[in-house]
């Protein structure tokens, strides 16, 4: 493997373990060696670097480590473009989550579009490891490992799906053995993910969703996750709907109930927690949802976007925080810009409380790498010091949004996020350049991407419970003239 000289870059942000954080360093030498950092030193510019080195100026550069995304569907979200951004159920909180399972179902030629789409727009953003959550299809591994990143699969399982019949109403349709099949497919997957030859690929036990797994399962599940050193994942606390029927069932709160079943845990990253105990949407009489997060370790994965489209969202970042909870960041939906939605997070956070300390670009970022690291169980992820992985972002100084670069960070997070990505670099290799993937193919995904979700807005009306088709379930922004 070719060895990588990021000589005198201006800017870098290197990994204070002593104080835990991240810090700024300045004209700095950063040699990527054999998949690792093999040294960060003060520039030398006498120095000759070792033979075969690659050389890149870094004098115009911000050097960061490979950001870290814990939450996202890659391989169905970019079919919504158009359809989900307005989309919404008034009697279900203006959350467009359950008609939309129900009636749009984008195919498995649309999913593998998705996925390479969603892909390169992950590595455009500084992403270089990706916590992938969907319903497997063939080719699904093999994409994957073309992509260049550090991909963690989740294939989902789940007992019951979705129903409605009327506006007001969500059904839970269960089905005798479908979790369990499908908790032994997904077994399976994990183990030929990470045995594929490339060497970057790893499982996350996936539950699909707190409400749609019984209990023994997520248990069985979460001991699986345990026994194989595995990171464990669901959905949970990510919609009024699911907590008042989670309360109907069983009294308490999603997370009070995952807490009781012994599923939160160091090794458990709760999908959203948006929904706590404490939150006005909800009225809970409790106050104890956040605490329990942060006394059992678990991370929550932060999406922002999402839920901001329908007007919720996370109260108060920097509570969640201040209370010792691990946060990471996830995208969730299409778009995958993970730097954007660090942007999103801190303006929510900071209205929501109304409070300029709930949220800071520093928070965020922290969230974005070394907090979905950890969630992950990879310390060498999600930082820039010696011995950790070579995974690192060169972001432009040039670029006229990151100036002045008095604040690198901030003018990356608050103005110009991926347009001034130039390269990102995963274990040593470049896997993006100048806005383009260099191993993955995209060429034709955009044209069957368009094509899946014609179908899939045609089709809808063969699952939606009035009949529609998608245009009529969400309609264009402006009428069409004749």
């Amino acid at each position: 493997m070719t060895a990588t000289l990021i000589r005198n870059a201006a800017w870098a942000v290197v990994w204070d373990a002593a104080a835990q954080r991240h810090a700024y360093a300045r004209n700095r030498d950063i040699l990527l060696r054999d998949g690792k950092v093999a040294a960060i030193t003060a520039h030398a510019a006498e120095t000759p670097p070792p033979a075969g080195t690659e050389v890149v100026d870094g004098s115009k550069l911000l050097v960061l480590p490979g950001l870290v995304n814990i939450h996202t569907h890659p391989t169905t979200e970019p079919g919504y473009r158009g359809v989900r951004e307005d989309h919404g159920v008034p009697e279900q909180q203006m959350s467009g989550l359950f008609e939309r399972s129900q009636a749009m179902k984008l195919g498995e030629a649309g999913q593998r579009a998705a996925m390479r789409l969603a892909y390169a727009e992950l590595m455009s953003a500084g992403v270089t490891s990706v916590v992938d959550l969907s319903a497997p299809f063939p080719g699904w591994i093999d994409t994957m490992a073309e992509s260049g990143m550090r991909v963690w699969a989740g294939p989902g399982f789940a007992s019951a799906r979705w129903g409605m019949s009327a506006p007001q109403s969500v059904e839970w349709l269960w089905t005798d053995g479908a979790g369990r099949a499908g908790f032994d497919r997904a077994m399976a997957l994990m183990a030929e993910a990470e045995a594929n030859p490339c060497g970057r690929l790893a499982g996350i036990v996936f539950p699909a969703q707190i409400d749609t797994v019984e209990p023994e399962l997520l248990r069985d599940a979460h001991a699986y996750a345990e026994q194989t050193g595995r990171p464990f994942t669901t959905h949970i606390a990510q919609a009024v709907v699911e907590v008042r029927e989670m309360i109907r069932r069983h009294g308490v709160t999603p997370i009070r109930w995952a807490a009781d079943l012994g599923i939160l845990s160091p090794r458990a990253i709760m999908g959203h927690a948006i929904f706590v105990d404490e939150h006005p949407s909800i009225g809970w009489h409790t106050r104890e949802d956040i605490a329990l997060l942060s006394a059992h370790g678990a991370t929550v994965a932060h999406c922002p976007s999402p839920f901001a489209r329908y007007g919720e969202h996370l109260k108060n970042f920097g509570r969640y925080v201040a209370s010792g909870v691990n946060m990471g960041m996830g995208t969730d939906c299409a778009p995958h810009n993970l730097i954007e939605e660090m942007r999103l997070a801190v303006l929510l956070a900071r209205n929501a409380a109304r409070d300029l300390t709930a949220g800071s670009a520093a928070m965020v970022f922290q969230a974005a790498t070394a907090g979905g690291a950890d969630a992950l169980g990879r310390p060498d992820l999600g930082r820039l010091a010696e011995g950790a992985a070579a995974d690192c972002v060169l972001v432009d100084l040039g670029h006229p949004l990151m100036n002045p670069p008095r604040d690198p960070l901030r003018s990356l997070v608050w103005h110009a996020a991926d347009r001034a990505v130039r390269r990102v670099i995963c274990g040593g290799e470049t896997i993006l350049q100048d806005g383009k993937p260099t191993k993955l193919n995209v060429a034709d995904a955009a044209g069957e991407l368009a094509e899946a979700q014609a179908r899939m807005l045609r089709d809808a009306k063969l699952n939606d419970y009035r009949g529609r088709d998608g245009d009529a379930i969400a309609p264009l922004s402006f009428p069409v003239l004749g």
